[in-house]
């Protein structure tokens, strides 16, 4: 009799594991492709930015990193012209290197100069943080939360599970391609707002449709009790961890973006 391969770990605990191993907070995670200096060619890895560090991981469910790379002392982020579909360049530069970085975005969206500007804004929030720290280092998270739960990405302007598509487009998707998920966010009817459309299996399929309102700087989910998160990345987490994972968000892939080696960014944890 074959032994039985060891269960592999729970989303929420890798998600402990490298905060206890890190000690930092979470701004961004999603595959990148990484080419340091001492590299030759691109490496792909499951990245996170923890607090001013990238931890590179060899994939999404490894809890040890493999490499990091402080960026504190980041001079400018610059955008390089890609000739690969649905694919941003950029490169990071460093006093001490220059890395170059690809992601793969939906071909709607670009990546700078807002993210270049939120990206700053993390860093100096993050030296702000390490002073505050160096002060109060007795300082404790309030019973019961997490350390560093939640996070923002700064990278992704949107989450990867969003696409602009209809009710009924997103529908066809869902049933469609079932292993990809089962959750997409994508326009309003309204073309203001925004819907999160999920397909269930409790008996037999279902498919449900939420809408998500934009009030002022924050996005209101419309149920029974009306729920408010401050991004969309929050939304698409309450819902993940309502359903304690059985809704997973809607990542499409397909042979054209492995051969090029693109691949969805995911910022849930």
């Amino acid at each position: 009799m074959m032994a039985k391969k060891p269960p592999k770990p729970a989303p929420r605990r890798i998600f402990q594991e490298r905060s206890k191993i890190t000690a930092l907070p979470l701004y961004f995670e999603g595959f990148l492709l990484v080419k340091r200096s001492e590299y030759q060619e691109y490496k792909h890895y499951w990245t996170e930015l923890r607090g001013t560090t990238l931890f590179f991981y060899t994939d999404k469910k490894s809890t040890t990193y493999v490499d990091k790379l402080d960026i504190i002392d980041l001079t400018c982020l610059t955008d390089q012209n890609s000739t690969e579909k649905n694919c941003v360049k950029f490169t990071l530069v460093l006093p001490k290197e220059d890395v170059q970085l690809k992601l793969s975005v939906p071909r709607h969206v670009s990546l700078l100069p807002g993210q270049v500007i939120r990206l700053h804004e993390v860093l100096e929030k993050e030296k702000k943080r390490r002073i505050e720290t160096e002060r109060t280092p007795s300082s404790s998270p309030e019973k019961g939360k997490q350390p560093f739960e939640d996070y923002e990405d700064v990278l992704n302007p949107m989450p990867a599970c969003f696409y602009l598509v209809s009710r009924k487009e997103a529908t066809e998707m869902l049933e469609k391609n079932p292993s990809m998920g089962n959750m997409i966010l994508r326009p309003g009817s309204d073309s203001r707002n925004y819907s999160i459309t999920i397909r269930q299996e409790i008996d037999l399929p279902r498919i449900k449709h939420y809408k998500i309102t934009s009030v002022g700087e924050n996005y209101t989910i419309e149920l029974e009790k009306p729920v408010t998160l401050p991004n969309l990345f929050s939304v698409i987490d309450y819902f993940v961890k309502e359903t304690r994972g059985n809704l997973r968000p809607f990542i499409y892939s397909t042979d054209e973006t492995l051969e090029t080696k693109g691949f969805p960014v995911t910022s849930l944890k």
